[in-house]
């Protein structure tokens, strides 16, 4: 079996995580109780299609707080190139270094990737909309990063209604 096919899907318990963000800040799945959490995993920091999907993350912050949501992104790249992507593109929600990919791992979102004519092991990037009680309410299995927050943001509202 695939860790691919691990993915947790909606209804399933959200599985529990604890990583360090770009300023060494543990963020644990804990801390999002009561809350919509918006966790998605991106690839790696700085690069096209991740700098897109966190630039749309950034601007549509204040209207996915104002739903009542937060924001997690999750990538394997370390704290200093966490920080300097935040820094860079002016990040104002936490990104999360999972560096052993353990979390990419229990997620299901950890595998083989190809990349025009490269295969290699990595993140995929998909999007877990988990509910204020810690389950998952919907699951974005492959992602394509421009229109991708307000598509959270509506589905937030939707599942909200």
């Amino acid at each position: 079996m695939s860790p691919l096919d691990a993915r947790p899907v909606a209804g399933d318990a959200a599985p529990l995580f604890a990583l360090r963000d770009a300023d060494g800040v543990e963020r644990a799945l804990r801390d999002a109780e009561g809350r919509w959490l918006v966790l998605y995993f991106y690839p790696k920091d700085d690069t096209p299609g991740c700098t897109i999907e966190a630039c749309e993350f950034r601007d549509a912050e204040r209207a996915l707080h104002q739903a009542g949501a937060i924001v997690w992104g999750v990538s394997p790249d370390d704290e200093a190139s966490k920080a300097a992507f935040r820094d860079k593109f002016q990040l104002n929600f936490p990104i999360l270094a999972d560096v052993g990919h353990e979390v990419a791992e229990a997620y299901g979102v950890w595998g083989e990737r190809t990349v025009g004519d490269r295969t290699f092991t990595g993140t995929h990037r998909v999007t877990f909309l988990i509910d204020p009680h810690g389950r998952v309410a919907r699951v974005w299995g492959s992602v394509t990063p421009t229109g991708h927050a307000a598509e959270v943001l509506a589905e937030i509202e939707a599942q909200r209604a």
